[in-house]
């Protein structure tokens, strides 16, 4: 099968293939590309450390957020692998690394089954006509039920109107944790390499022409510190090499910067390798222009059209970015100004596709796909040194039709929640408070898993609430679905705001006398400014308090001493639940150090003017 594929002057390997690696979160992607790494000899590394992700916030929440590409040799074959996020949120970059590939490695757990996410991104590979094969993980657990999740699979493929080339899927059983592979359920359990076997036997080789002009799609942007931006695609045609005249052509095929290539790399393991020439078929980065975008094309110059490229779904929530005009801005961070916000933000559209930026004068509308994607880019501005305040986020709504037929349309989800027998009632009726409706309600020992479609801004904030209310036991994903009639408003979930009218830092003394009206956000000794959110009213109206009031001295003696002034613990909100839980009229203050929450409008005499009118729309900026 891979005699056929290529044996090039310019190449060591027989012949070579480019397989992605999709699947729900959690079902074991990273850890599997890990085990390929090792075992085939491509990388050196400790047991368990997850390589594949490699930036900060991945590490700390143990999810892929940006897709990554490696490549192994394995019995003279390349194989290049794209280990892709599992996370709703992050489809833009599953959508976009599929025109890369030549099959999908679709990895399903074998205890959960098909997921939300599973038939997303499996929808996706099938629409680009490519031959998955199927690994089966986890089947080694106790609560594993193999016989079942394959019936849930082909059910999975029918309904998606699969091939019949596509139906002749490969199932291999594995556990990616332990590093073992095999294609029965009961076959020996010894190492991957069975699984590498089958890459090698089911995934068909690309079918290039390298006597054509020279021509990729721009599908990634790297920085490297010697040479500047590095554009990595798949060659579709011709072959490149260091000193060739190329250009990047615009989605529209306009010239969009011509320049000289100076360096090439492909992947091999960790590394990027220097290569003097690439091929039609190679996964390669490419050095020596500077302007070309995500979904450009870089070619030789006889080239005039561009490749086509995959247009990812549209977003569905949107949050406006601005300077922080606080009392404490500026004080914290410094990358402050408009200006450079501006820049930040642009430079994140050259890369994240799944991003869109508006601009409302000195105010940026960044639309995205969920809080999850906006708290990322959010928390990665925060760690360079930028200071922003942020609105809360906002459903995009579309309409359709004229005069009376004119009507509203908003997102819909696909929510699946998996949770103990215990907490589905409760689960049930705060969904159906959401304008939620529920589809399936299916039992598999101790977990009940419910299906529901509810509207976008339904779900906004409930993650943090489910949370809560299942003790952190449960599991909740979601994906889109399309767009139906306005279902009407939901019902108000939060209560007033309390707030600081005093510029300087809390006391206990102060405090003391405020918790008894509601919940604190802060302890003593934090920096308030009038305006800023202090903490949540038991009652639905604002509060307004003076939060560092210092208890007066005198020189009276009195017989008994003071008590000890002791406050409840104070609730830490995280940058996603921050964002979940501002109200239209509030905004997030972010610095480098700090998370507060604080009124748009500070001034308390114009803000009561303002609710007497109706609270303002951040459309309206």
């Amino acid at each position: 099968m891979r005699d056929s594929c290529r044996s090039f002057e310019f190449t060591s390997v027989l012949s070579f293939c480019q397989l992605a690696i999709i699947a729900h979160v959690d079902h074991g992607k990273t850890t599997l590309v890990d085990q390929l790494l090792r075992q085939s000899g491509a990388a050196k590394m400790e047991s368990g450390a997850r390589v594949m992700d490699s930036n900060d916030l991945e590490k700390e929440r143990g999810i892929t957020i940006l897709s990554k590409s490696t490549g192994i040799t394995y019995k003279g074959h390349r194989i290049n692998i794209v280990d892709t996020p599992g996370h709703a949120d992050f489809g833009g970059e599953v959508e976009r690394v599929l025109s890369m590939v030549d099959g999908v490695c679709l990895v399903v757990c074998a205890t959960e089954g098909p997921m939300t996410q599973t038939k997303f991104v499996l929808s996706k590979a099938l629409e680009k006509n490519l031959k998955p094969l199927v690994v089966m993980n986890k089947v080694d657990r106790p609560t594993a039920r193999p016989d079942q999740v394959e019936d849930e699979l082909l059910e999975l493929f029918i309904g998606m109107d699969a091939t019949d080339e596509q139906l002749d899927y490969p199932i291999i059983y594995a556990s990616a944790k332990d590093g073992w592979a095999t294609t029965e359920v009961d076959g020996s359990r010894d190492n991957i390499l069975p699984l590498l076997d089958q890459i090698l036997e089911k995934v068909p080789p690309p079918s290039v022409d390298r006597t054509a002009p020279f021509s990729m799609l721009v599908t990634q942007i790297e920085s490297d510190p010697y040479v500047g931006k590095c554009y990595m695609g798949k060659v579709q045609s011709g072959t490149i090499r260091v000193g060739d005249k190329i250009k990047s052509l615009n989605t529209e095929g306009k010239v969009a910067v011509e320049g000289k290539v100076t360096k090439l790399l492909l992947r091999q393991g960790l590394e990027q390798v220097p290569t003097e020439v690439a091929g039609a078929g190679d996964i390669v980065s490419v050095a020596g222009i500077d302007g070309a975008y995500v979904n450009h094309t870089i070619c030789e110059h006889v080239v005039d059209t561009p490749l086509p490229f995959t247009k990812v779904d549209p977003p569905t929530i949107s949050m406006f970015f601005y300077v922080n005009d606080s009392p404490l801005g500026g004080k914290e961070g410094k990358l402050l100004t408009s200006q450079v916000i501006r820049e930040r933000l642009l430079k994140e559209t050259e890369t994240n596709v799944a991003l869109e930026v508006v601009e409302h004068g000195e105010a940026y509308e960044v639309k995205g796909r969920g809080e999850l994607q906006m708290g990322v880019l959010i928390e990665t501005m925060r760690r360079e040194g930028f200071e922003i305040s942020v609105s809360p986020p906002r459903v995009i709504y579309r309409t359709e039709g004229e005069g009376k037929n004119k009507q509203v349309l908003e997102p819909i989800e696909e929510l699946t929640i998996d949770v103990e027998h215990e907490h589905a009632g409760t689960v049930i009726e705060k969904i159906t408070k959401r304008k939620g409706d529920m589809k399936s309600y299916t039992e598999s020992g101790d977990k009940a898993r419910l299906i529901f479609e509810i509207p976008t801004r339904g779900l906004l904030g409930y993650p943090a609430e489910f949370k809560n209310d299942t003790h952190g036991q449960g599991t909740i994903n979601y994906m889109l679905r399309g767009y139906e009639p306005y279902r009407g408003a939901l019902e108000k979930t939060r209560k007033g705001s309390i707030i600081s009218t005093a510029l300087g830092e809390t006391t206990g003394y102060a405090l003391a006398s405020i918790e008894p009206r509601g919940k604190l956000f802060v302890g003593p000794g934090v920096k308030v400014y009038p305006g800023m959110i202090i903490g949540e009213h038991n009652r639905e109206h604002d509060l307004e308090v003076n939060p560092s009031k210092a208890k007066q001295l005198t020189n009276i003696r009195t017989v008994a001493k003071d008590e000890a002034i002791r406050l409840s613990p104070v609730e830490q909100f995280g940058l996603e639940k921050m964002i979940a839980y501002v109200q239209d009229d509030e905004v997030i203050e972010i610095t480098p150090s700090t998370i507060r929450t604080r009124k748009k409008e500070l001034d308390s005499t114009k803000r009561k003017a303002q609710t007497r009118k109706g609270r303002p729309d951040f459309g309206d900026i």
